[in-house]
């Protein structure tokens, strides 16, 4: 039988691994170890702080939150009191609101204030009639998109986001018919029923989330996937 310290050991060390499946799978077990693995987490959070942050980086800051401990959120909101996953805007816009979502798993109102933000970014007319143009994509900010895909990609272990919705649009041949349904908001020809058919939690199919449009027009989606924010000379 492994002593808990040698459970404590060998999860400690596959954390440091390479491999990101076993270090989320590390992050799940120490949660179930009670104090001694969330002081373990906590621990390798602040050697981690200065670093960019990674899947497990947003694995780890979610599932401290999600103790409902009020000394674990004191201290995520101390060193991190803007959030673990830096929001640079081109456009001077607060994206902080969508991180706070995210960290709590609400990824339902994580995706309403992306479409809201989106709208910011696109100009008054658009927040005004509360969706997006495809020739108003077109002029968003490369940071700002990218931006709003890091969140989505850090606070998913890395199912969701544009960029992901892109990946998986070109492995398709960029065929739209094939896409809407990989990503589940197309089923047997039927439009997702918005909200109740979507999936609102990391049980979802890669791509899943954001949904960008609740129009889901094919030409927005184009010009958000087509984007040079995605261009690797753009990064």
């Amino acid at each position: 039988m492994v002593s808990e310290s040698g459970t404590l050991e060998d999860l400690r060390q596959q954390l440091q691994g390479d491999s990101l499946k076993r270090q989320l799978s590390a992050v799940h077990e120490l949660v179930a170890l009670g104090a001694d693995g969330l002081d373990t987490l906590k621990t390798t959070l602040l050697n981690r702080k200065d670093a960019p942050p990674t899947l497990l980086d947003g694995r780890m800051v979610q599932v401290l939150y999600a103790t409902q401990q009020e000394d674990l959120q004191d201290f995520l909101a101390e060193t991190w009191p803007d959030g673990r996953v830096p929001m640079p805007s081109a456009a001077e816009i607060d994206y902080s609101p969508i991180q706070d979502c995210l960290i709590a798993q609400d990824f339902q109102e994580a995706d309403r204030l992306t479409l809201v933000k989106m709208c910011e970014l696109a100009g008054p007319t658009a927040v005004k009639r509360k969706w997006v143009y495809f020739t108003e994509v077109e002029m968003f900010p490369n940071l700002d998109l990218q931006t709003l895909d890091r969140l989505w990609q850090i606070y998913s272990e890395g199912k969701f986001g544009f960029s992901v919705q892109r990946r998986l649009w070109l492995g398709l041949g960029q065929n739209w018919d094939k896409l809407w349904p990989r990503i589940a908001w197309k089923d047997d020809n039927i439009w997702t029923r918005y909200p109740g058919g979507f999936i609102w939690d990391l049980s979802a199919p890669d791509g899943h989330l954001p949904l960008s449009n609740q129009l889901r027009g094919v030409r927005m989606m184009a010009s958000l996937l087509s984007h040079p924010a995605w261009d690797e000379n753009n990064r």
